[in-house]
């Protein structure tokens, strides 16, 4: 596995968790949850304060991470989105795949 690879099942892995927090929290209205930094470090314990609403549009495309300042990858993502402390990216295409194939969402 090439080290582009290895970066987008890291970024994978923190997905999946995020995904584990949306199951344990419910917050209401604007209340924001603390995420896990989604980036393609695999020591990497930054967290990403969203609003369940943020966090579902982030959701809606398979190869959109959420990542704080600093923590992209420009040999495998694009930065689509400037937010409060974070950055919204999406993966190169030759990366897609493996975030497509890795939603948890999709399974």
């Amino acid at each position: 596995m090439n080290r582009e690879d290895r970066i987008a099942h890291n970024e994978a892995l923190f997905r999946e968790v995020n995904e584990r927090v949306v199951q344990v929290t419910d917050p209401g209205g604007g209340e924001r949850v603390d995420f896990l930094c989604e980036c393609g470090d695999p020591d990497c314990t930054a967290t990403i304060a969203l609003t369940r609403r943020q966090y579902e549009e982030l959701r809606s495309d398979a190869t959109f991470f959420a990542v704080v300042y600093g923590h992209v990858a420009p040999t495998v993502e694009d930065v689509v989105f400037i937010g409060d402390g974070f950055q919204i990216v999406r993966k190169h295409p030759d990366q897609r795949d493996i975030a497509r194939q890795t939603d948890p969402r999709s399974r």
